[in-house]
């Protein structure tokens, strides 16, 4: 495994809501990861850019969150691929 001095960023390229990275789940709330700004998402103050629907915003809202308070709380919703 490369060091993660090393490792490239593949999530570095923001992509549109109909496609995000990940997805995360956690009760009412949904954040859809649009991009991550590192390739380690363990390290100190790691961000990621969003969409995040709520009960306070159903619409869902675009903004910067930290990785470790999304991954604490919530669940990786991980997509099926089909054969």
């Amino acid at each position: 495994m490369e060091d993660t001095e090393t490792m490239k960023n593949l999530c570095l390229k923001t992509r549109p809501r109909n496609n995000p990275y990940e997805t995360w789940v956690a009760g009412s709330w949904t954040w859809l990861v649009l991009k991550k700004y590192q390739a380690d998402d363990r390290k100190a103050g790691a961000r990621w850019f969003c969409f995040v629907t709520s009960p306070f915003c159903p619409d869902g809202e675009l903004g910067d969150c930290y990785a470790a308070d999304i991954m604490g709380e919530a669940v990786r919703i991980v997509k099926e691929v089909a054969a």
